[in-house]
């Protein structure tokens, strides 16, 4: 069984383009949600080791989640994803727990790198 892992994000384009990024030789369960929300639900039913997250997603957005997440869930790993790379939503992003911001258009190499200095890959 691989690492459960859901990508959080309102675009189909975008949740696709992150599966595409993901490495091959990765031993995970990915699970997609619509919204931030779901995200939670996700997390709560255990399907979130690992979160990749956008901001900008409608019912609840990113920044909400993160804030459940930092208050309850210090466990789940995130990486935002986001094309919102003003300074300040990237501070915030930090401050709130999650352990890295990529801009979108993610790239593959980046989050292979992410995902070695987190320890999953």
């Amino acid at each position: 069984m691989g690492i459960p892992v859901t990508i959080a994000d309102d675009s189909a384009l975008s949740r696709k383009a992150i599966r595409r990024a993901l490495p091959l030789d990765w031993d995970v369960d990915i699970h997609e949600t619509q919204n931030g929300l779901e995200a939670i639900e996700a997390v709560n039913a255990g399907l979130a080791e690992m979160l990749f997250l956008d901001l900008q997603m409608p019912i609840m957005n990113g920044f909400e989640v993160l804030k459940v997440l930092h208050d309850h869930h210090e466990k789940t790993v995130v990486i935002v994803i986001s094309a919102d790379i003003q300074p300040e939503a990237q501070a915030l992003v930090m401050s709130l727990g999650a352990f890295r911001f990529l801009k979108k258009p993610l790239q593959m190499v980046e989050l292979r790198e992410t995902l070695y200095e987190v320890g999953l890959l």
